[in-house]
């Protein structure tokens, strides 16, 4: 089991947004507070993360483009000293789009990392998965 510190930041993520919240319980008994939402943005700024193959949709580079906004968002937070800790939620593509763009500031405070789509899910469904780490 991986213990969420208190003030952890704890991101649960899709390709199409994600929801930010802070532990705001202990280490045995995670009790998330949302403080943040994040969408795709300035798109015309971005382009997706990694290189996308021709027959891509619309929509999966969008979903890649959001990806590398979460990573860069990320690394800026952690390069600020904005969190100390944290755990990332996603499903498996959006986390295999996101982990190489992590600066090795956010792998150090990577604490866990949970393969699953819970963006849209209830916050008992998200605390409950953090407590089955």
């Amino acid at each position: 089991m991986t213990l969420v510190p208190a003030d952890t930041l704890v991101v649960v993520a899709d390709g199409e947004g994600a929801r930010v919240f802070r532990n705001r319980g202990d280490e045995r008994a995670p009790a998330l507070q949302q403080f943040d939402v994040m969408e795709l943005m300035n798109m015309d700024d971005d382009g997706p993360s990694g290189s996308m193959p021709n027959e891509s949709t619309a929509s999966q580079v969008d979903e890649a483009t959001f990806s590398k906004q979460l990573a860069l968002a990320l690394n800026e937070g952690a390069l600020k000293q904005q969190y100390e800790h944290l755990v990332l939620i996603a499903d498996p593509t959006t986390l295999g789009r996101i982990r190489p763009l992590l600066h090795k500031e956010v792998q150090q405070r990577l604490i866990a990392e949970i393969g699953k789509t819970l963006t849209n899910a209830p916050l008992e469904d998200i605390e409950r998965a953090l407590k089955a780490q």
